[in-house]
Formats: structure tokens, C-alpha cells, sequence
């Protein structure tokens, strides 16, 4: 008996033995398989990393966690930035600085509108590089306008009452304190109609232009360039008309692609060369539904002569259009002018959409600029043209001389604050739910983008020159790297 016990314990402890190595080997009923090692921590930061969250609990703050690049591989996926394939040079990011924009930061106190003006424009704020304004009124100013209203019925063909009277009080002081802070920002002008009675339906709202006054809107187009210029404000860019397909507008005006080739080949080109102006004509404006509209101006090869590029907005339509108008003519320039935020927006979703489509995705679609559209506005989000807009929230809110930071603020920010004018963009592979954007500047430094599309956090690794630095970003967030 006793025998008999003993072989059997000998038994249960050789199959105990067995089943054990069969478990260590993974033959049979064993768990998951442990996860891989993390990357080696650094001791050395060599990146810095600067954060905005969805939840707005992290607002464009710089992060202490150390950051190093190794020559170890670890199991995170790769976002690989090659410095050495370049595209095109970036001019800058930034806002339209609307008349009620201006109206709004020009009554503030001395001493605040100094110090947002600095924070907006200078090197140690968010450092806004690019501005576009109305030639006259845009929807977005307190009244309606031209540089040459007549009394109704009258005309004024040799633009002999032509004034910026309107733009003297507010848009051109705050305009002369921006460039005292940025002397190299640039600044383009587009115009929402021209005064009405060189118009078919002789009002602000839509309509077309009359062919009898194509040379002289042309004529209206140099004396603003030059008016401006003697104020010392260089426009360096001009498109011929804001959403040229949208007559609904207060003001607006309707213009065929046709129409716009036909003025700028005949009218607007010639007029610029004869002046010695180099602002550049940029065709368009309007959305990415139609990137034929731009393409078939830039067929005419006489009208192509004097454009610089198309300008494009995302109310409709998809970014990649911008790369099909590339395509067709790489020779010419991108521009991505506006998109709105809207007042009943929520922060984590805008931050999101815009970051991927508006910074990274104009950008990795050739665009030299990404501009936002209105810098600011009162709690009302106003003011505005009898008409206008009352859903556009500014980048900024300001209550008599306080102010409130919106999301427009940070989707700009997290570009314009460490990507200098005179950067180019340069290879990023995009990897899951992580859309990126990456950046060489003047100095030599990368700068890149990213945008975690997920609701959860997600792990990566930078990997340049055969090197990885490893981080993660939390879902929804938005982190600008720089190293």
C-alpha cells in the first residue's frame, strides 16, 4: 500500500513538472505574452515638446517630460522626419485682421492692447507672422464700405475721390503697432466688393462687375497698393475677390473664372507692371469644391504670366484639392486664407478638425500659409456688416480691454509660435490615428506637428537619422516638437 502511494505522488509531481514546462513554453493554456520592454528613458532632453489638450486642461504648455533620441529600436510606430526631402517654403500662419478686429484691439487701454499685441506678434508670444486684411469692408466690420462711395446715381471713373478714410481710424494705427513689433510680417489684401457702382446690380450684395470698369478697379487695385505703401504697410499679396462663387454675402460680388482670367490678363497685370508693383496676384479664394475654377485661370497662359498662385478655403470641398491645382501647375504657389471657427463650436473638435485639415493639412497640400479667419471679436461676436456674420468666433474675445483666448488661438499657435517665416517643409510619414506636419527652420532646427485624431493615448517614436526618441500624446491633443 504504502508503495503504491509513493509511485503515485512521484507520478503527480513528474505530470506537475511537465505541464509546468509546457506552460513556460507556450505549448498550451498560457496567457498573453508580456509586453515589450519600454524604450530606455533618457537622461538628456534633446527635444522640447509643447502640449494643447482637448479638454483645455493643458492650453499650449510646455512639457518637463525628458525627451532623447537613442540608437535603440523599441516597439512603438515610427514617425519618420527626413530633413534632407523638402517641399515648399512656408510664409507664415496666421489670421484675417478684420476692421472690427482692429476697432476692437484699438480701443483697448494703452497698456493691455500693448502687451496682447506683443503676446499675438512678438518674439516672445505666439509670434503671427502672416496677416490678411479687406480691401474696404469685409462682412466682419462694423459697417459696409469702399475707398470711393459716391452719392447714389453718381460714378467716379478716374477715381478722384478714392480715400482710405475708413481704414485710418483703427485698421492702419494697429496695423503701424503690429509692424513696429514684426517689421517682416506679411500681409495680404483681398477684396469683398468693389464700390457699388461699378457693379451690375449697383449694391454691396453680389453682383458682378461691369466691364466698362475693369480698368478702372485695376486703377482702384494700384492706388490701394500705393496708398498703403506710403502709410508704410507693403501689401504684399492681393486675391482678386473673396469667394468669388458666394453672392450672399453684405458685401460680396460674384466673378466666373472666366471674368477673373479676362482681368487679370487685361487689366490688373498690365496695371501692376506699369506701376513697378510686386504684390503678388493670387487667384480664387474660395473654397476646395472647385479646384477647376483656379486651374482653368492658370490654363490661359496669358493670365498665368501675371498670377502667383491660387488661395483656398474648406467650407466645402476637401484639402487634397489644393494638391490637385499642384499638380496641374507646380510652378505656381498655395495659399489657404480662412476658415472659421463657429460661436456653438466645441474646443476639443475644433482644435482637432482644424489642426488636421487647416495647419497640417494645407501645409502637407503645398500651402505656403494657413491663416484662420477673424482674430477678434466682442461677446456678441460682433461686430459686423448689417448681414454679416454672427456665428464667427474670433481667435480672441475682447470685452473693453480684457481678453479671452478661443480655440482659433491655439490651432494657429501651435504653427506660428516655433515655425519662423522663411521655414520649408520637409518629409513626415503619417502613422495611425497620429496626422503630422514637420518643418526645417532658417536656424536648422525640426519642428514638427502632430494631432492625435484618437480618443485615447498614444505612444510613438520620432525616428530621424537612424534614431528614435520616444513620447506619447494624449487622445485629442495636439504637441508641436522641436529639436
Amino acid at each position: 500500500m504504502m508503495k503504491n502511494k509513493t509511485l503515485v505522488s512521484l507520478f503527480a509531481i513528474a505530470t506537475l513538472f511537465l505541464c509546468g514546462e509546457c506552460k513556460k513554453s507556450g505549448d498550451s493554456g498560457g496567457g498573453p505574452p508580456p509586453p515589450p520592454p519600454p524604450p530606455p528613458t533618457p537622461t538628456v532632453n534633446e527635444v522640447d515638446y509643447w502640449l494643447t489638450k482637448g479638454d483645455q486642461s493643458v492650453l499650449l504648455q510646455k512639457q518637463t517630460a525628458v525627451i532623447g533620441f537613442t540608437t535603440t529600436a523599441n516597439a512603438y510606430p515610427n514617425i519618420d522626419v527626413d530633413s534632407a526631402t523638402a517641399y515648399q517654403t512656408v510664409d507664415g500662419f496666421g489670421f484675417t485682421l478684420t476692421g472690427s478686429s482692429a476697432q476692437l484691439i484699438n480701443t483697448m487701454g494703452a497698456a493691455e492692447k500693448n502687451s496682447l499685441l506683443n503676446e499675438l506678434f512678438g518674439a516672445s508670444g505666439i509670434r503671427i507672422n502672416y496677416l490678411r486684411v479687406s480691401i474696404g469692408a469685409s462682412d466682419l466690420s462694423p459697417s459696409v464700405f469702399s475707398y470711393d462711395d459716391m452719392p447714389a446715381g453718381q460714378t467716379d471713373p478716374t477715381l478722384a475721390n478714392f480715400s482710405l478714410s475708413q481704414d485710418l481710424t483703427h485698421l492702419v494705427p494697429v496695423l503701424k503697432e503690429i509692424l513696429l513689433i514684426n517689421p517682416n510680417i506679411k500681409i495680404m489684401g483681398s477684396p469683398w466688393s468693389p464700390p457699388v457702382w461699378m457693379k451690375d446690380n449697383n449694391s454691396s450684395i453680389g453682383g458682378s462687375l461691369l466691364t466698362q470698369y475693369y480698368g478702372v478697379y485695376a486703377t482702384y487695385f494700384v492706388k490701394y497698393i500705393q496708398a498703403m505703401k506710403a502709410l508704410g504697410i507693403n501689401i504684399d499679396a492681393v486675391t482678386i475677390q473673396n469667394e468669388p462663387q458666394y453672392g450672399g454675402n453684405n458685401p460680396s460680388m460674384v466673378m466666373s473664372a472666366g471674368q477673373q482670367a479676362n482681368f487679370i490678363k487685361n487689366n490688373l497685370g498690365p496695371a501692376f507692371q506699369a506701376a513697378s508693383l510686386n504684390t503678388k496676384i493670387i487667384i480664387w479664394d474660395h473654397n476646395c469644391d472647385n479646384p477647376n475654377y483656379p486651374k482653368s485661370i492658370l490654363d490661359d497662359a496669358a493670365a498665368k504670366a501675371f498670377i502667383d498662385g491660387s488661395a483656398f478655403h474648406l467650407y466645402a470641398g476637401d484639402i487634397s484639392a489644393l494638391m490637385t491645382v499642384y499638380n496641374a501647375h507646380p510652378d505656381k504657389n498655395l495659399y489657404f486664407t480662412e476658415q472659421w471657427t463657429q460661436s456653438t463650436g466645441g474646443f476639443g473638435g475644433d482644435l482637432k478638425w482644424h489642426l488636421k485639415n487647416v495647419i497640417i493639412g494645407s501645409m502637407r497640400n503645398y500651402s505656403k500659409v494657413a491663416l484662420e479667419w477673424n482674430l477678434a471679436n466682442d461677446p456678441s461676436f460682433g461686430p459686423h456688416t448689417p448681414g454679416g456674420c454672427t456665428e464667427c468666433k474670433g481667435a480672441i474675445t475682447i470685452s473693453g480691454s480684457s481678453v479671452t483666448r478661443n480655440v482659433g488661438y491655439y490651432i494657429v499657435a501651435h504653427a506660428s509660435k516655433f515655425v519662423p517665416m522663411g521655414s520649408t517643409r520637409i518629409s513626415s510619414t503619417v502613422t495611425g490615428s497620429l496626422s503630422n506636419v514637420a518643418f526645417k527652420t532658417p536656424e536648422g532646427k525640426k519642428v514638427m506637428v502632430v494631432i492625435n485624431e484618437s480618443t485615447n493615448a498614444l505612444n510613438f517614436n520620432i525616428r530621424y537619422k537612424g534614431k528614435w526618441a520616444a513620447t506619447s500624446i494624449a487622445g485629442g491633443a495636439v504637441g508641436t516638437y522641436i529639436w
